[in-house]
C-alpha cells in the first residue's frame, strides 16, 4: 500500500524526556530518559540526579581551621621570638657587624613569612565569574559552554571551578583545601601561598645553620676517653667511640642551660618542617610546570595528557608573560646572500 507524501504522522512525548536546561530556561526533547545532558544552545550541562547534600560537620571544619591557624601563628612567633632570644645574644658576640648582619636577615625572612601567610590564610581564594543565566534571551550561543549548576552556591559554576564544603563557596582554579591556613587555594591566593611555601623553606634552612652555629659555642666540651684496650681492634673499637661519643654529648646535655636546650629543638623543628615543607613545594611547582592544579591533575589520571609542559607556565604564574629569552642576548647568523 502505497503512502501519499501528504500524510502526516503525530507522535506524543512524554513529559519526562523533556526537561529544562537551568542556563537558558528552554525546553529540550531528549530521546530517552537522560540523567545528564548538554544544552545544544547555551552549552551548559544539567545533571537531574544532583542533589544538596547538607554538610553537618561544617562548623567543626572551621572551627578545626581556626585551630590549626592560631597553632601555626603561635609556632612561627614561638620560633622567631625564640631564635633572637637564643641565637642573637652568641651572635653579638663573635662581632656587632655579623649581629647586625644576621638581625636584618631575621627581620626581613619574619615579615616576608608571616605576610604571605596572612595573605594566603585570609585573602579570598577567588570566585567564579558571574554570568547571566536563565532565560533564554539574555544566554547567547555558546555562553554557558560546559558550565554546571552549583546546588550549594545557587549559581553557575565554570569548568574552572570547584564547590569546597569547608569554606562553602565555589572556587575558581581551585588546587586543594588547606587546613593550615584556614583556606582554599584558588586563582587569587594560589601565588601567595607558592611564596609562603619558599619563603617558609628559606627561614627553616637559616634557623637550622644558625641554631648549630650558636650550639657550636656554647655547647661544653666533651669528655671523651682518649685510650681504649690493646684487643679491640676493627668495628668493635668504631662502636666503642661512637658509644662513648653519645655518652658525652648526654653528659654535656645534662649540664646545658636554657639557651642551648632551646637551640636543640629549633635545630630539630627547623629539619623536620623544612623536609614536609620542600615536598609541598616540589609537588606545587610540579604541577605549575605541567599546567595544572591539584584537583585537575586527579581528574586528568587515565586521560591523554594533552596539557602542555613547559617552564613557561612558571613565569606566567609568577606574574612574568614573556620568555626569558627576551631579557637575554640573541646572537643570530646572519645570512650570507649572493647576488648574481
Amino acid at each position: 500500500m502505497a503512502v501519499s507524501p501528504n500524510e502526516h504522522y503525530v507522535t506524543t512525548i512524554d513529559k519526562d524526556n523533556e526537561p529544562t536546561c537551568w542556563g537558558c530556561g528552554l525546553h529540550l526533547v531528549l530521546p530517552s530518559y537522560t540523567p545528564t545532558f548538554k544544552c545544544g544552545w547555551c552549552g551548559a550541562i544539567t545533571s537531574l540526579n544532583l542533589q544538596k547534600h547538607e554538610s553537618k560537620w561544617f562548623k567543626w571544619r572551621r572551627l578545626r581551621d581556626r585551630c590549626f591557624v592560631c597553632v601555626l601563628f603561635g609556632f612561627m612567633g614561638f620560633v622567631i621570638c625564640g631564635g633572637v632570644w637564643a641565637v642573637h645574644p652568641v651572635v653579638f658576640s663573635v662581632s656587632y657587624f655579623c649581629g647586625i648582619f644576621h638581625l636584618v636577615i631575621a627581620i626581613c625572612l619574619s615579615v616576608s613569612t608571616l605576610s604571605m601567610f596572612c595573605l594566603a590564610a585570609f585573602h579570598c581564594p577567588g570566585a567564579s565569574p558571574l554570568v547571566l543565566w536563565g532565560s533564554y534571551p539574555l544566554v547567547g550561543k555558546g555562553d554557558l559552554e560546559n558550565y554546571t549548576f552549583c546546588h550549594y552556591c545557587s549559581k553557575p559554576k565554570s569548568p574552572r571551578t570547584h564547590h569546597c564544603r569547608s569554606c562553602g563557596m565555589c572556587v575558581l582554579d581551585m588546587d586543594h583545601h588547606c587546613p593550615f591556613i584556614g583556606n582554599c587555594v584558588g586563582a587569587a591566593n594560589h601565588r601567595y601561598f607558592i611564596l609562603f611555601l619558599i619563603s617558609a623553606v628559606v627561614s627553616t634552612i637559616y634557623v637550622a645553620i644558625m641554631s648549630v652555629t650558636a650550639g657550636l659555642h656554647i655547647w661544653s666540651p666533651l669528655s671523651i676517653r682518649s685510650h681504649a684496650p690493646a684487643n679491640v681492634v676493627g668495628t668493635d673499637l668504631a662502636m666503642r667511640f661512637v658509644k662513648e661519643i653519645i655518652f658525652a654529648l648526654l653528659n654535656s646535655a645534662l649540664l646545658m642551660s636554657s639557651r642551648g636546650l632551646l637551640l636543640v629543638y629549633l635545630f630539630v623543628s627547623s629539619i623536620s618542617v623544612n623536609l614536609g615543607l620542600s615536598v609541598l613545594l616540589w609537588q606545587q611547582l610540579f604541577y605549575i610546570y605541567e599546567g595544572k592544579t591539584y584537583l585537575s591533575h586527579l581528574n586528568s589520571q587515565g586521560g591523554d595528557g594533552a596539557d602542555q609542559k613547559d617552564c613557561q607556565n612558571i613565569l606566567r604564574f609568577f606574574g612574568c608573560p614573556y620568555s626569558v629569552s627576551r631579557y637575554l642576548p640573541v646572537v643570530r647568523d646572519s645570512e650570507k646572500r649572493h647576488t648574481k
